[in-house]
């Protein structure tokens, strides 16, 4: 388990919300620095440190905060293929392999080269309005059109590379990743899918008279979705919802890039992780 590179143009970014995260932040810089690798830090809303890594200055970025840091960082970094090194510091974590307390050692483990690079698959969201595309989002975990705040469900049609699958009354639709299957996906029923997986994953939410059943897709298949009511939204990634018309379409595809999150494990860290965070559930405490 070798990496063919080194990185040693490394930034490190914290979440522009997370405050709590800037000395953990600085202090791995100052780590970096003792290692002879002078290493920025920022918010991941900092324009000059979003500039530079879209320019390609650095090789890596070190994400320090939780699986909301890891989408924010997986959205800046993919299309520039710069890895990402996530240091937890929130709670879950499904993203993140490296916890607060052990960061020291394997940012030794990084910078011998003892390290794999993971590809997870993005998605691309375009809207369509009276045949006209109005914009286009990438994802890692989700696109979801659903109510938003309104209390009717929405009316909407979903069709595999433009052949008809199902109608739905509904809360909601979402297309995920598997990245996406432990998130949004999971608490709306849908089943948990291995990071590798480059499968688009249909999950309706709290259907009223209408398919219940998540629906894996074959790998590069694109997804339709019509909307047939007035009141949905767009979401992507949890970001702010977008307004939809009636007749609006939204069509989902595997993105033409992939987040890049390194690691330092054997591919079963997924299932060690999974059944770690099952374990932390509430209910199962005596």
């Amino acid at each position: 388990m070798s990496s063919s590179f080194i990185p040693t143009k490394i930034a490190v970014a914290i979440h522009p919300r997370f405050p709590k995260a800037f000395d953990e932040a600085q202090a791995i810089v100052d780590y970096l620095k003792e290692k002879g690798i002078d290493a920025p830090i920022g918010t991941l809303n900092d324009e000059d440190l979003r500039k530079r890594v879209k320019e390609g200055e650095f090789d890596l970025l070190i994400s320090v905060g939780g699986d909301g840091t890891m989408l924010r960082a997986g959205h800046l970094c993919a299309p520039c293929e710069v890895p990402i090194l996530g240091i937890n510091m929130g709670k879950l974590g499904f993203l993140i392999q490296v916890e607060r307390s052990a960061w020291q050692g394997e940012l030794e483990q990084l910078l011998a080269g003892n390290f794999w690079i993971e590809k997870r698959l993005m998605i691309l969201a375009e809207l369509f309005r009276a045949g006209e595309k109005q914009g286009a989002w990438h994802a890692l975990n989700e696109v979801v059109v659903s109510r938003g705040q309104y209390l009717n469900p929405v009316h909407i049609s979903a069709s595999i590379d433009g052949l008809e699958l199902a109608t739905y009354v509904a809360d909601g639709l979402l297309a995920s990743t598997a990245t996406g299957s432990t998130a949004y996906a999971l608490a709306a029923g849908g089943p948990i899918l291995p990071p590798e997986l480059r499968n688009i994953l249909i999950v309706p939410i709290a259907p009223h008279l209408s398919i219940d059943r998540a629906v894996v897709l074959s790998e590069g298949v694109a997804v339709n979705i019509t909307i047939h009511s007035e009141n949905a939204v767009l979401s992507v990634d949890g970001q702010s919802p977008i307004g939809l018309d009636a007749g609006d379409r939204v069509d989902v595809y595997s993105a033409e890039y992939s987040a890049k999150f390194i690691r330092f494990e054997d591919l079963g860290y997924f299932y060690r992780n999974l059944r770690a965070h099952m374990n932390q559930n509430p209910s199962t405490e005596k």
